[in-house]
Order: structure tokens, then sequence, then C-alpha cells
């Protein structure tokens, strides 16, 4: 399979995530000749802020105009999609069927390989807010591609137009890539939530413990790019204040609830940090004991509500 140098793109799906790469690979100098969606408006909208490029009704005219196309849709659609599209055998092995989910195997995308057609992944690791600025706020970010050969040299000079790092993902290993980034993304917002409900009890408005809470994140974030994980930890596990973190551990427990189970879980999380610091702290032991022994309690009684004893 080889794609010419600026391969003809096409995207099938116009929301967040296309609408980003469509217009940021048009900008790059690449050549976006359609788009079609599930609805005919949000095609039109895409298409024509990209001189060249054709708004169609049926994905099929995509992959006839397209030597890459682009299938943005949700994974639930992705295997459907692939069954209904069409490559013609004197054309299918200079075309490539690349889909942008995290989580979903490339295999899903079999029916047009079995036609001749290379396929692929190519997921930018990014949260696409919809807006005109994610075209700048992307530079930078990742793109994890599964693809092999030439696909794979292609995919790799795109995610590079944008930006973006390249990272190169193993076949079958997408769920736990794309569950595990949720840490980084959904989960951490979860844990600001947590801290929401519970400053919430003493009095804090939502609008008040973020306005709070975002900067202490930020700069958390900024440490962690400067000085990596285990030196950026903070707080009394950090600090090796055994007393505080026993005190912690027992107000978790007496809110009852999963609180404590989730505050000792992240808690051994942060005695796996501290451990790797080139000086743990000296009480870093009588810690891990103390949130290990919590964990213990809080898992059982976790436990016990959910069975409803």
């Amino acid at each position: 399979m080889s794609l010419p140098p600026l391969p003809r793109l096409g995207f099938i799906g116009a929301g967040r995530l296309a609408r980003c790469l469509a217009l940021g690979f048009a900008a790059a100098g690449y050549p976006v000749t359609a788009v079609a969606s599930r609805t005919s408006a949000s095609a039109s909208r895409l298409a024509g802020q990209i001189p060249g490029c054709a708004a169609l009704d049926d994905p099929q005219l995509v992959v006839d105009r397209a030597d890459l196309v682009f299938l943005a849709v949700p994974d639930d659609a992705i295997g459907t999609s692939a069954h209904t599209l069409r490559f013609s055998a004197d054309e299918a092995h200079g075309k490539a069927l690349v889909h942008c989910s995290g989580a979903s195997p490339v295999e899903l995308l079999a029916p047009a390989r079995d036609q001749g057609a290379a396929i692929g992944g190519f997921h930018p690791l990014f949260l696409f807010g919809g807006e005109r600025n994610d075209l700048e706020r992307i530079a930078g970010c990742s793109v994890t591609i599964e693809a092999d050969g030439a696909l794979k040299d292609t995919l790799t000079a795109l995610a590079v137009a944008l930006r973006c790092h390249p990272l190169s993902i193993p076949p079958g290993g997408r769920m736990l890539y794309h569950g595990a980034a949720h840490y980084a993304a959904s989960f951490a917002l979860c844990s600001l939530a947590e801290c929401v409900a519970l400053w919430r009890t003493l009095g804090f408005a939502e609008d008040e413990a973020l306005r709070a809470l975002l900067p202490m994140l930020a700069g958390t974030i900024e440490t962690a790019r400067d000085k990596g994980l285990a030196n950026a930890l903070a707080g009394p596990v950090s600090r090796g204040d055994t007393g505080v973190v026993q005190k912690q551990l027992a107000l978790f427990e007496s809110l009852g609830g999963d609180h404590a189970a989730l505050y000792g879980l992240l808690s051994r999380r942060a005695v796996g940090l501290a451990q790797r610091r080139a000086n743990p702290p000296a009480a870093i032991d009588a810690i891990a004991e103390a949130v290990e022994e919590s964990l213990a309690r809080s898992l059982d009684q976790a436990a016990a509500g959910a069975s409803g004893k």
C-alpha cells in the first residue's frame, strides 16, 4: 500500500474531533476533499470552511474521492460503518480507512482490509471543545497511532502536521490505553467533584471551591511536567507526617459511604510515589501501614454496604 506524499483526505463524521483534524490538516496544506455526516448541515458547515472540500450525503462518496478516509464516528458505529463501505479492486491498494477511537480495536475495520485497503487507528489524546481554538490547543498533545508500513508513516506525518507528538500502540492495547487515560481526564474531574462535595459540607459553594482548587491543580500539573510525578507529590504523605495521615484516614472513615475507600486507595498510590523518590520520607513505612489498615476497614465497610448488610 502506498499513499501519495500528500494524500487526499476525507472524513466520515463532522463532530468536534473531525472539525479540528480536518481544519488542521487543511491548514497544513493537505487536500481535504470530502466530508459526510449523519446530518447534511454539519457536513456543510465543515466543508464550507475548507476550500475544495465537498459536503456529501453518502459516506461511500467520501471513499471514492479520498485516498485516506478518517472514520470519526461513535465507537458503536465503527464496525457498522466499515461494513457498508466499498473499496474498488483497482483502487483499494492505494486507499486507507482509519478510525479515531481510543478504545475500539482497529480490527473493526477488517472489511476494508479484506478488500485491499490499509487500516489503522489515529487517536488524539485531547479533549475537544468544539471551538476554533482547538486548532491551537491541540499543539503539543500526543496522537496514538496503530498502523503498519506506509500508512504508519503517513499517519505519523499527519500527527506532526498538527504539531502533535506521535505515539505507537501495539495491537490489542487500545482498551487499556484508553481506560487508563481517564485518570488524567475524566477521573481528575471526579477527584475535583469529590473535593467540592466534601467542602460543600463546610459551606463552600461549588464556584468558590473551584476558584480555590483549579489554580492548585494547574500548579501541580506544571510541577509534574518540570520535576516528574514523584517529585511533584505534596501533602502529608510526601512530608512523612504520619499523625496527619492517620487523622485524615480516621476522619474519612467516620464519613461513611465510599469516601474512606477512595481516599485510602489514592493514598496508597501517593505512598508509591513517595517511595520512588531518591530520599523517601523516613516515616513512609509507618504511613503505608496506616493506609493499608484503614483500607482494610473501609473496603470491608463498603462491601457490607453494597450487600445490604
